[in-house]
Parts: structure tokens; sequence; C-alpha cells
């Protein structure tokens, strides 16, 4: 009976998690369209200069730790430190979320 109580409470925190990494997702978009869409497209795959690049379908956890260090100014960039400066960590997780959700493009030749 134990287990099967254990299954149940993990089979509801797995769905509630699923509904709060979909308004993350939702909130990430938002700011994609504020914060990044210019460079990088709305679905990160859009990049409107060859020295942007696509990240759309990038794994959440380096998107995360980029941002994360352009803020810090640990990876230096001018025009992504001024843009990452405004985030907050909750931005940040949000975007990473987002552009991790996006099919990336197949090939890096534009």
């Amino acid at each position: 009976m134990k287990n099967y109580v254990i299954a149940a409470i993990s089979g509801v925190a797995l769905i509630v998690s699923g509904q709060v990494a979909a308004a993350d997702i939702e909130a990430g978009k938002r700011k994609a369209e504020e914060v990044c869409a210019s460079c990088h497209g709305v679905d990160g795959n859009t990049s409107t200069a060859p020295n942007f690049p696509f990240i759309g379908g990038q794994h959440r956890t380096y998107l995360e730790k980029a941002l994360k260090d352009y803020k810090s100014g640990e990876r230096k960039n001018p025009i992504m430190a001024g843009m990452a400066a405004a985030l907050s960590d909750e931005d940040i997780e949000n975007l990473a979320f987002y552009f991790s959700s996006q099919s990336g493009k197949l090939s890096s030749k534009r």
C-alpha cells in the first residue's frame, strides 16, 4: 500500500511540475519577444546577422549558464552583457526553458 501512495504522490508532483514549466515557458516567450527577438528571433532560430547565434533548441542548462555568465561578466560580450544585466534569475530560467523547448536548426550554415 505504501508503494501505491508514493507512486500517486509522485504522479501528482509530475503533473504539477509540468504545469509550472508551461507557465515558465510562456513567461520566457513573452520575455523573448521583449528582449531577444530583435537579434535571435522570437523562436531563437531567425538571427538577423551572422554573428548572432541560433539559440532555439539549445540545452536549458547551457542557456542558463551563458546568460548568468554574461550578467556576471565572466563571459565577455558588450551587447549580451547589457541585455543580461536587466534579467532577473527568474527571467533567465524562463528564457532558458522557452528557448530549449523550441526546435533547433538542423544546420549552423545560413
